[in-house]
């Protein structure tokens, strides 16, 4: 049904959900995944923060790819600098996605109004199917 899938990730938790249900979904599409990371330039557009941000990404696309191998699926990586949801659907635009999965991080009250979600910006604006997947809250 799809053949190519954008998890966009950030590293937490909340995407760690996305990843398991994307690579669940892309095998039994036998589609190949995506895995973006993007740069929040709004919290910084230069200096000392970048760096550290990419090897975040790096880290989190890395664990995408380990994850997809160990299923026997394609995986492509990519980073890149901008504002998240700007950027997602831009990838998902020129790269044929036909789904994209993601996380929800559940912002409420001042940080949802100053920030917004990423994701709920992704659903409201794609033109392709999108896909939430909440943190599973571990029961003690």
């Amino acid at each position: 049904m799809y053949t190519d899938i954008l998890i966009p990730t950030d590293g937490s938790q909340g995407a760690q959900a996305a990843i398991e249900h994307g690579l669940e979904i892309a095998q039994q599409s036998e589609a190949t995944v995506h895995a973006l990371y993007v740069v929040d330039t709004r919290v910084s557009r230069s200096g000392p923060l970048l760096e550290p941000l990419r090897q975040e990404g790096r880290k989190a696309v890395r664990d995408v790819e380990v994850a997809g191998a160990q299923a026997s699926l394609d995986v492509i990586t990519e980073i890149v600098e901008g504002v998240p949801a700007e950027e997602i659907l831009d990838y998902s635009a020129t790269h044929g996605i036909d789904l994209v999965v993601m996380g929800t991080q559940g912002r409420t009250g001042v940080d949802r109004f100053v920030m917004g979600s990423v994701a709920e910006r992704v659903v409201r604006q794609s033109p392709v199917p999108v896909l939430t997947v909440r943190q599973q809250e571990r029961k003690l």
